[in-house]
């Protein structure tokens, strides 16, 4: 048995992958190396990468700069605790995402992971109540196709029926949730829409600490977008009723959806923020949850006097650095006009699929591009299919959705929704063969 073989199996046998059983039940494949928007397998076989590594690589892979800031941070220290000590690349990243976010928020919690970010935003809106003496207001409201993500408070804030975690409803908080927003993205909002916050607000609002919203783009739970005027609305709803409002910009967040953060298409103005995913390019875990003033000076004038919170690789140096640098790169370029084009790139080619049987809708937004089935997809038929054509796409569910990074090729992209557009019409061909 070679090496590579050898390698293979263990891992098949030993290592667990995301939302996956052991042993694997799904081919895995081997990468060697990666470089712009290009994976390259262990066989040679060149990949066009539709996926940005789950959405954070925003400068393709192996990119110069980012490398360059790593290793210059590496050569000064990798890691110091954040307890008592701090560091050039905490605080100029700090001072950077408040330049470049809604001016009311001017505190920055660093953390390890955009799941971390949405749980420290929960705590600081329970500790934010708590300090006032709103000691009953314990619950959240979030929404139905909601995602936030996989540690336990996060996941009850994710829509428990459509979510991944239905398997720990009985263990995880039990919080509210309100109907999805229906009025699509170029849409205004639907009254029916905010009646459904409305209600929930108007009989429980005593009990709720915070709103907790994905703004314009509901991610993992199923690639909706929806009207920004929405937003506004919910705001104007949150101070009426004493709830603050959590906005989860994880996947949509450093232009995405083209905005440099989704929030933006509208008016409104959270009092947390959380942020993550392409917050260091893809390069190492990091995330941020901002907040206001008012909640941080609440939250330290209370009981017990400070923010109950402390990861052990808080504001990691590596991290930061390369966050600070993919950051200014981004604002560095011209973004805008680089989303733009993938945008219109993916109007042309992605939707083409429309026309094919099994499609239900094809949507697009900024360099987002959504194929959503009728019917559930089988992975371990449609992956290889994908790899075949070289193509590096992960669908879920009903969904195949592409996130390509910023600066990928135009023909590579063109490529990539050929790609798309001729496996899902190979798949309507072969499951007529099986039927």
């Amino acid at each position: 048995m070679s090496n590579f073989e050898h390698l293979m199996q263990f891992d098949s046998e030993h290592v667990w992958h995301p939302y996956t059983s052991l042993p694997a039940k799904y081919p895995l494949y081997f990468v060697e190396k990666a470089k712009g928007s290009k994976i390259t397998l262990h066989d040679g076989t060149i990949l066009i990468d539709g996926m940005s590594s789950w959405w954070t690589s925003l400068h393709g892979y192996n990119h110069p700069e980012l490398n360059e800031a790593l290793v210059k941070q590496a050569e000064k220290m990798s890691h110091v605790m954040f307890g008592g000590l701090t560091h050039q690349p905490a605080i100029e990243l700090a001072e950077l995402l408040i330049s470049i976010t809604p001016s009311s928020l001017q505190k920055v919690f660093l953390a390890d992971s955009g799941s971390i970010s949405v749980e420290v935003a929960l705590k600081m809106a329970l500790q934010y109540h708590h300090a006032l003496g709103n000691k009953r207001k314990t619950k959240f409201l979030s929404f139905r196709n909601s995602y936030h993500g996989d540690t336990l408070f996060a996941m009850s804030v994710s829509d428990p029926e459509t979510g991944m975690h239905e398997v720990f409803r009985d263990v995880i908080p039990v919080n509210y949730f309100a109907s999805a927003p229906q009025a699509k993205f170029n849409q205004p909002a639907l009254d029916s829409d905010i009646e459904s916050v409305k209600t929930i607000l108007d009989e429980k609002h005593e009990s709720i600490a915070a709103v907790i919203i994905e703004p314009v783009v509901q991610g993992a739970g199923g690639m909706r977008f929806y009207s920004p005027q929405f937003l506004d609305e919910l705001s104007a709803l949150c101070r009426t009723y004493n709830v603050l409002l959590i906005f989860d910009e994880i996947a949509t967040g450093f232009g995405r959806s083209g905005k440099l953060f989704a929030c933006l298409y509208s008016q409104s103005i959270p009092d947390i923020l959380c942020l993550g995913k392409a917050l260091t390019g893809g390069y190492i875990t990091l995330a941020a949850t901002l907040t206001s003033n008012e909640v941080s000076e609440t939250i330290s004038k209370g009981k017990p006097g400070l923010f109950m919170h402390g990861p052990t690789y808080m504001a990691n140096p590596l991290a930061c650095a390369v966050g600070l640098a993919s950051t200014k790169l981004l604002l560095s370029t011209p973004w805008k006009n680089k989303v733009f084009e993938i945008e219109k790139i993916m109007n042309t080619h992605l939707s083409a699929c429309v026309h094919l049987e099994g499609v239900a809708d094809v949507r697009v937004l900024g360099a987002i591009g959504v194929v959503e089935m009728k019917n559930p997809l089988e992975m371990k038929i449609i992956q290889p299919e994908f790899v075949k054509r070289g193509i590096w796409v992960r669908p879920f569910g009903k969904l195949i959705y592409i996130m390509p990074a910023f600066n990928i090729d135009k023909q590579d992209l063109i490529a990539l929704c050929k790609g798309i557009y001729e496996v899902i019409d190979f798949m309507k061909i072969l499951y007529k063969a099986q039927s």
